[in-house]
């Protein structure tokens, strides 16, 4: 089965492996996405997010432009296996010539400074997709806000009223306009209504899962996902445990297919078929992992239809769903 992922970590990963001793590569890799396992998960595109932490990053821009270099470079090495691609032409270019492709995203909409001439030049680099927030305010909106530590506290209260910033508003105008798709993943219960008050074309929560299964602040409710479903947009599913279900009594939060995929029905039976994709967040996530790398995506597969998903079913949320998005939007 084909696979399209919007959402993983892994420039990152090897941009940062770089400063150690064990530099990363991504034809192969100890990370969870390396061109190799992709090949064995039967790879159709990969969703490269450039991630940028701005508690980290003294100047984001700055940050931003040395992991597209990062990408560059692994684009050039690997050309034989995989290549860059900047419009749904060059994605069936890629099909016909047996190579798989690599959409350049970046994640924290802070990379940009609140400037749209930073926009416009992310897009000339081949920036398609950008996830407005990231886990921190920036000159565009608002994420949730969390009473409690995100990462100790597994369903923290949280204080999703503030959106966008009138800049926000204008970055969705200047990112309709270029063609750059609006990944509301991270961003906060009101900034996904300013979204889609402001915008006519489908957008995208690239790693959410269904709210209602989970109560995590970084997933869709019901109404949310029925919102996006209607504008023809598509959501993908996160495979990060703590994303998927509850904290056991031992304190683990594993992530498993049969989890998954019972997210995948309730999110269907909501939004209807054509609304779920797949985001694995992989190399942006940890923990208690059943499907462990990106090789693995055939158990997903499989208990898939051992809950009873139709073939067809399986192809929309595996590849076809977010080809289709990318057709439409990606011209």
């Amino acid at each position: 089965m084909k696979v399209i992922d919007m959402h993983c970590d892994t420039i990152s990963e090897i941009r940062d492996s770089r400063e150690g001793e064990q530099k990363q590569s991504l034809r192969e890799n100890t990370l969870q996405v390396d061109l190799m396992k992709m090949q064995k998960g039967d790879y159709l595109l990969q969703n490269f997010a450039l991630f940028v932490n701005v508690e980290r990053q003294e100047d984001p821009f700055s940050a931003v432009i040395h992991l597209g270099d990062v990408f560059y470079q692994e684009m050039e090495k690997n050309k034989d296996i995989i290549r860059q691609v900047k419009c749904y032409q060059d994605i069936e270019t890629n099909m016909k010539e047996g190579v798989m492709s690599a959409l350049l995203t970046v994640e924290e909409g802070a990379a940009c400074k609140g400037d749209l001439a930073f926009l416009r030049t992310l897009y000339r680099l081949g920036v398609r997709m950008m996830t407005l927030t990231w886990n921190y305010p920036n000159e565009i909106g608002n994420p949730n806000f969390y009473k409690s530590d995100i990462y100790r506290s597994y369903m923290p209260e949280f204080d999703g009223s503030r959106g966008l910033t009138d800049v926000g508003i204008d970055f969705l105008e200047e990112m309709e306009r270029l063609g750059m798709i609006i990944d509301v993943s991270h961003l906060s219960d009101a900034g996904f209504w300013d979204v889609l008050h402001n915008t006519g074309k489908p957008f995208v929560a690239s790693h959410s899962n269904a709210r209602a299964l989970c109560g995590h602040g970084r997933n869709l409710t019901d109404d949310m996902i029925k919102a996006l479903a209607e504008r023809g947009g598509v959501m993908g599913l996160n495979y990060f445990g703590m994303f998927l279900d509850s904290v056991r009594a031992d304190g683990r939060c594993p992530s498993s297919v049969k989890r998954m995929a019972e997210h995948a029905r309730y999110i269907i039976n909501v939004g209807g078929v054509d609304c779920l994709g797949l985001g694995s967040d992989f190399d942006g996530i940890g923990g208690d992992l059943e499907m462990q790398d990106c090789s693995m995506l055939p158990m997903l597969e499989a208990e898939l239809r051992k809950q009873g998903f139709h073939e067809s079913e399986i192809e929309k949320i595996f590849y076809k769903n977010v080809l289709g998005l990318y057709k439409e939007l990606l011209v």
